[in-house]
């Protein structure tokens, strides 16, 4: 078997990150970051289709898509802890095994509740594969090369978002909806052969710690972060009284969680993690730039087709233009917080967003798709940059036992400002519209309505962007007392 030997991750300086063992290595996570992020927006377009294969209500056939999120959302930190304890490279076989299987068991999958267990199982491989994917970056390229790893696996990520819709409605249009799911396998085996050949192996201490896994705040950050999910995510923008009720149940978990871990041995997530400003900063601005980054996804579709009046075709050839720019900017952006650091470069993501944000918020219609698009640019490009230097900023110091909680929770705040966005901004929207159904809006309601929740949406990155320089300010104050 050929692998990096152990410790490899910690030596490997100098030209280390240039031998064809650390690029196969990180083949196998790029293709395994594409293959979880394809999962997530492949299915979206199926939906019509396999409404009418099984008969079944947009409501039921949602369940699909909302399977595989909620299984990412209440696992990936607990994954990504479990990682450390036993192995993160075994638990990665694992995941990506999973993964596979689960997709041909969507492919074959006779009946909609069982096609939504599987759904629900390859979310749980795609949450281990997340997880570990940027955990492992630490151990396969020096601290130096570090944003160039994490630039590499945002492209990736970018990459299976927007290929998703276009390659499922491609082969839903040949092979047929079971094709989607299928596709995986083959692309799964070959991201397995690549893990288990070049991946570095597990310390044996790693496999000594199973004992010290937390149980019972595993379960309750769960049942917590399902609250939350399901009640951002059910009755299709109406918030009801089971909404409501879900919001309390989230809310009081958060406190039992908090009280638990504060008296556990070995928790989950030390509470003692938040008084680091850098990571307490980063995962609140992941937050809120995914929460603003759904509004590219919310807003688009409806303004493109309801005031532009573009042809299903056209919009969908404008919508992804955004993910192009994300996948095409991420390996860049990481040169980039390498060379001038990833604090900085965070700032300035934020910066560009910001301005991009704005400018959607008072462009008139009349500048039609290219006033449209040039922001959007911006915004995405932003996004590219501010992604690629936050993760390095935190992945770059973890130590070692810690890497797999911390990157399943950078990317939980990702999936929570996601499921936010959805219903926040979508409110917004629909709200600012002075419409019940924006399907039916005025075009000259529904332009208002996108100006108002970019506004919104450029609010939400100046907090960010002063949550981001006020984490900076202990560190400076530090740096000056040590002169």
């Amino acid at each position: 078997m050929k692998t990096i030997s152990a410790g490899s991750g910690e030596a490997a300086t100098g030209g280390a990150e240039r031998t064809p063992a650390v690029r196969w290595a990180l083949a196998g996570l790029s293709l395994s970051m594409l293959l979880s992020s394809l999962g997530t927006s492949v299915a979206n377009v199926a939906l019509p289709t396999l409404a009418g294969t099984f008969d079944a209500s947009f409501q039921a056939v949602q369940w699909i898509v909302l399977a595989y999120l909620l299984a990412i959302t209440t696992v990936i930190v607990s994954v990504g802890r479990l990682g450390d304890i036993i192995g993160r490279r075994r638990l990665l076989l694992a995941g990506i095994l999973l993964f596979t299987v689960a997709s041909v068991l969507c492919g074959l999958a006779p009946s909609l509740w069982l096609l939504v267990a599987a759904r629900a199982a390859q979310g749980l491989g795609a949450a281990v594969m997340m997880a570990l994917t940027m955990a492992f970056v630490g151990e396969t390229v020096p601290k130096a090369r570090t944003g160039s790893a994490m630039g590499l696996l945002g492209t990736m990520s970018a990459i299976g978002t927007a290929l998703g819709p276009s390659l499922g409605g491609a082969l839903i249009a040949g092979p047929g909806w079971r094709a989607i799911f299928l596709v995986n396998a083959p692309a799964g085996v070959v991201t397995l052969v690549l893990a288990y050949r070049h991946l570095p192996v597990d310390r044996p201490e790693a496999a000594t710690g199973r004992a010290r896994f937390d149980h019972v705040g595993t379960l309750l950050l769960a049942l917590t972060l399902a609250a939350y999910a399901l009640a951002m995510t059910i009755g299709r923008g109406d918030f009801g009284w089971l909404n409501a009720a879900l919001l309390a149940a989230a809310a009081i978990g958060v406190g039992v969680f908090v009280r638990v871990e504060t008296r556990a041995g070995a928790p989950l997530i030390r509470p003692a993690m938040f008084r680091d400003p850098v990571l307490s900063a980063s995962l609140a601005m992941s937050a809120l730039v995914s929460t603003v980054m759904m509004a590219t996804l919310v807003v688009g579709p409806f303004y493109l087709a309801r005031t532009l009046r573009l042809e299903e075709a056209l919009v969908g050839l404008v919508l992804s233009v955004g993910p192009v720019v994300a996948a095409l900017t991420g390996v860049p952006a990481g040169r980039v917080a390498d060379r001038f650091g990833a604090p900085r470069m965070t700032v300035v993501g934020l910066g560009a967003m910001a301005v991009g944000a704005f400018a959607l918020s008072t462009t008139p219609a009349s500048f039609g798709v290219a006033g449209y698009l040039a922001p959007i640019v911006v915004v995405t490009a932003g996004y590219a940059v501010f992604q690629t230097a936050n993760n390095t900023a935190v992945m770059a110091d973890v130590p070692p036992d810690r890497r797999g909680v911390v990157s399943g929770m950078l990317n939980l705040s990702r999936n929570l400002g996601l499921i936010t966005g959805t219903s926040v901004m979508g409110a917004v929207f629909a709200l600012a519209s002075a419409t019940n159904d924006v399907t039916t809006a005025r075009a000259g309601a529904v332009a208002t309505g996108m100006r108002v929740t970019f506004a919104v949406a450029a609010a939400l990155i100046v907090a960010a962007l002063a949550i981001g320089l006020g984490s900076r300010m202990p560190a400076r104050r530090a740096a000056r007392g040590a002169l």
